[in-house]
């Protein structure tokens, strides 16, 4: 994940049990630092997202063929 070369202040009203489950689940020491994997999680992830969407739709576009040998597509 990147490492962040400026901060700012923000100010934001959060639920404090959704941070702790966060900050748990990601086995982060702060909560700022459960935000920030979170963050980084939710990019990453959206690039994924992206990366499987162009190629999926690169695939369809090629024209394969495929062959449902055990008829369970047709049902």
């Amino acid at each position: 994940m990147a490492t962040a070369t400026h901060r700012t202040h923000k100010h934001f009203q959060l639920d404090p049990a959704k941070i702790k489950r966060a900050q748990k689940a990601l086995r982060a020491r702060t909560e700022t630092e459960a935000i920030e994997r979170a963050l980084d999680f939710t990019i990453a992830e959206h690039e994924k997202n992206r990366l499987l969407l162009t190629a999926t739709e690169r695939f369809v576009k090629s024209g394969i063929e495929i062959e449902d040998v055990y008829g369970t597509l047709d049902g």
